[in-house]
């Protein structure tokens, strides 16, 4: 009765999931262009990639990887920073929750058309507020140095008070009171509860919103398609838009394919990584109680 119950699930996930993965699998070793047969060519795509061939593909990580250092940390701060501020329990704390909430509703597509206005290096208001205050504003996305940087602030703009936020505030309201009034009478300042009591209350919900985010931050394309189509001169170049240009433009199947599970295995390998690097410094309350 129970498979019964969840035959659907079953099998949606054979027919959509399973299936094309281990149908990439396949094609990760053949020379595919939809149009004709694909011809079995071993591991060539896995060495194309690998031995600089592909004149791309190590740069996109690279750029990828960047883009992640800077938007990962700048993002969870931020998060943690709006979850402390709306804990505090003030008036109008329902008013700023929903406006910190809101850019998280605007679609990717939206915010890169309004942002790329914003940032105009011409007519953009951002250059235009600079100017009047006697700063010369840099080009923003169409310069290559500016590029990632001015995208990691539409990043924060759409995420900061999204359910990273929302998580942070959950696990912040999960802590006990009675904490913070035994560290107040051991003379504990403001600073002092937070570091020693906030964060190693928090830091398993610190770990999970630091691997979704590295996910996230991975596998960034919509906002990279819509705002600057990987340029200028390749500046935003990421690996998903590399990967997508290749098998869906290029029709270019096998190698795309190939890219896709070097990717799947690049992100599987740093998240392994990142959580054995926790138990250095995440704290489960039941497991010390045990």
């Amino acid at each position: 009765m129970g498979f019964a119950f969840i035959s659907p699930w079953i099998l949606g996930f054979l027919l959509f999931t399973l299936g094309p993965m281990l149908a990439s699998l396949y094609l990760s070793f053949t020379r595919y262009n939809i149009v004709q047969a694909p011809r079995w060519v071993g591991l060539e795509n896995f060495v194309t990639a690998f031995t600089g061939a592909d004149r791309l593909f190590y740069g996109s990580i690279a750029r990828t990887a960047y883009f992640a250092a800077l938007v990962v940390p700048l993002g969870i701060l931020a998060s943690l920073g709006l979850a402390v501020l709306l804990n505090r329990r003030l008036r109008g704390t329902t008013v700023f929750r929903t406006i910190f909430f809101l850019p998280t509703l605007t679609p990717i597509a939206a915010s890169a058309i309004l942002w790329v206005w914003l940032f105009h290096p011409e007519v953009g208001p951002i250059n235009y507020v600079l100017g009047r205050i006697g700063i010369a504003g840099p080009r923003w996305l169409g310069s290559a140095e500016w590029a990632i940087p001015s995208m990691v602030l539409i990043a924060l703009w759409g995420s900061a008070g999204g359910s990273r936020m929302i998580i942070f505030l959950a696990g912040l309201q999960g802590v006990p009171d009675e904490l913070y009034d035994a560290a107040s009478i051991d003379g504990a300042g403001a600073l002092q509860r937070f570091r020693h009591v906030t964060l190693p209350m928090l830091s398993p919900v610190i770990l999970f919103n630091l691997v979704l985010a590295f996910l996230g931050a991975f596998q960034t394309f919509a906002l990279a398609m819509m705002s600057t189509e990987g340029g200028p001169a390749y500046a935003t170049w990421f690996y998903l838009l590399h990967l997508y240009t290749t098998a869906f433009k290029s029709l270019q199947m096998g190698y795309g394919a190939a890219l896709a599970w070097i990717f799947f295995l690049l992100v599987v390998g740093f998240t392994y990584l990142q959580l054995r690097a926790s138990v250095r410094w995440v704290y489960y309350a039941g497991e010390r109680e045990r």
